[in-house]
């Protein structure tokens, strides 16, 4: 029998409808009579008692709102009758005790990644460019279309034949809505590139780098920085105009502070220097390309699964994502730390109303005075804007059942499991203790990918309820629905599906050991998420206190 109904906490005084509900009906839960008193969406919550103006709205045993008006029970919780909060959090010292989970038929296994000189591993082996300011990514845009095209990394040529052939059905004078019609079809964009072990060429386009303050540009140099040294990297082309306010020593030296021992190609171009566009260009082209025939001859090799940096993420967040995704990938990342990987999680926006129950977990007291002293900067910086983190739910979130940011946060969190938190990150800091980290960005899907990949995520997990297609340059992302409906209609940017446990066919911990089967094979290049086919590199530096 189908469930229609879950409580997620035993402290909770809300149920969650997992299928449409009707004004009238008669549930049943726990041996107790709930009358519904409007019609309750899939994904959306009735409460389980009347509930007066002021009283705590408790999901995920903890607070996530307050009612603001007499509530009847069973009646839809909605933005008008609860508004957001959550309890306070403090430093308490750590007492935590973790029950990890059995890894025995993981415990042997290996990836095959590609082994650098400091001892990390990538799951890619990319070459990446780099401008230094926003003047350049014109150039960036013209490299990238010749190097793509001729050495068969570009995406598009099923787009252009279509273009094509509506340009000779229009000139034809054919009827444009049935050459509308037509299909369109593409070979295997892995089976054209020239170099078999180069997984990509990527491009850094950015907005920054010049005007803003000079603080914006510090805190680019680190994070080009950071993608630089990044396992899944093997070679860098700099381009620089020579005048902007993120001058290349500067990036220099903040590659040198974070990695003494960068041994990776690195070229370096810098148009005001240069004889023309034309020269800047070519020559930028052919260095790169002699890179290209270098960095190719590195081949996967086996590697413990400990060497696999997991970045957690989620966006387009629905009512089951804290239900099926979110708690599914936490298994992952829980059975990863207990095998010696590390874990990131971010979005600290995100992390709202989970604050003291992450406190608890972190190990070094330092750290925990870390996350606390971060998180309440960014609000602080937030509100200080006109915002608060009461305003990250975005429509399509609060239309898919998440009412308030405590109930997005609770449920977002869970994608970090339950193991201990080893160390508390800056934005750019770089992952060194392996185990669960927690890294300070936003919770805007690309700052928060852009940022995790800073930090060392070799892999990104990203779970949906409404279907986003981000992705990053430099670290593979894997898409995870909440939901069948979903994986069904977005199916060309989906690569796993979750809604087994909605439906009550797979428990948790099921679908977290099949996600970490495919993040092997995906770490061991044997499938390519549909992000990485779709060449979606999405890029975007935070700019702090200005972003949710």
């Amino acid at each position: 029998m189908v469930t229609r109904i879950l409580k997620i906490h035993p402290n909770d005084n809300v149920l969650v409808a997992l299928q449409n509900l009707a004004k009238g009906e008669t549930i049943i839960h726990d041996g107790q009579e709930y009358i519904l008193q409007d019609d309750i969406n899939a994904k959306h919550k009735f409460f389980m008692q009347d509930m007066q103006a002021g009283d705590p709205v408790m999901m995920y045993g903890v607070l996530v709102g307050k009612a603001q008006n007499f509530i009847p029970k069973g009646g839809l919780m909605n933005t008008e009758n609860t508004k957001h909060a959550s309890d306070p959090y403090e430093f308490r010292p750590y007492h935590y005790e973790w029950q990890a989970p059995d890894v025995s038929k993981f415990k042997d296994r290996t990836f095959n990644g590609y082994l650098r000189s400091d001892g990390r591993v990538g799951t890619a082996n990319y070459w990446l460019f780099i401008p230094t300011v926003f003047c350049e990514n014109r150039n960036l845009d013209v490299i990238r279309e010749a190097l793509h095209n001729e050495l068969g990394y570009a995406v598009t040529d099923k787009y252009k034949s279509y273009a094509h052939n509506l340009v000779d059905a229009w000139k034809n004078g054919e009827n444009l809505d049935e050459a509308d019609s037509n299909s369109i079809t593409q070979a295997n964009p892995v089976s054209n590139r020239i170099f078999k072990n180069v997984d990509g060429i990527k491009f850094l386009n950015h907005q920054g780098g010049c005007g803003g303050t000079r603080q914006d540009a510090a805190v680019l140099s680190k994070l080009l920085a950071a993608y630089a040294d990044h396992p899944n990297v093997a070679g860098v082309t700099v381009l620089s105009l020579g005048c902007q306010n993120l001058q290349v020593y500067d990036l220099m030296e903040d590659l040198k502070q974070r990695n003494p021992n960068f041994d990776k190609p690195l070229f370096i171009f810098e148009q005001q220097q240069s004889q023309s566009e034309e020269q800047l260009i070519k020559e930028a082209i052919r260095k790169t390309f002699i890179g290209l025939t270098e960095i190719n001859k590195t081949e996967r090799q086996p590697a413990p699964l400990s060497k696999l940096v997991l970045g957690v993420k989620c966006g387009g967040s629905d009512g089951f994502s804290g239900i099926s995704a979110n708690p599914a990938v936490g298994y992952t990342s829980d059975l990863l730390v207990a095998l010696g990987g590390t874990v990131l999680l971010a979005e600290f926006p995100e992390l709202c109303g989970a604050e003291q129950q992450l406190i608890d977990r972190t190990k070094d007291e330092n750290a925990a005075k870390k996350f606390i002293q971060l998180m309440k900067a960014y609000s602080q910086a937030a509100e200080n804007a006109g915002s608060g983190f009461h305003m990250n739910p975005s429509p399509g979130n609060i239309k898919d059942g998440l009412i308030t940011d405590a109930i997005k946060s609770t449920g977002a969190a869970k994608k970090g499991g339950t193991s201990p938190v080893e160390d508390v990150l800056d934005y750019t800091e770089a992952a060194t203790k392996p185990g669960l980290n927690l890294v300070c960005t936003p919770g805007n899907d690309v700052e928060a990918t852009t940022g995790k990949a800073a930090s060392g995520a070799t892999l990104i997990l990203f779970t949906t309820g409404l279907g986003t297609p981000t992705g990053n340059p430099v670290c593979p992302t894997i898409k995870v629905a909440t939901n069948n409906a979903l994986a069904r209609r977005m199916g060309d940017i989906i690569d796993i599906n979750t809604g087994p446990v909605i439906e009550g066919e797979k428990t948790i911990e099921q679908m977290g050991e099949d996600i970490l089967e495919y993040c092997i094979k995906a770490a061991s290049g044997e499938v390519i998420p549909k992000a990485v086919l779709l060449n979606q590199d999405d890029f975007i530096p935070w700019k702090r206190g200005v972003s949710l």
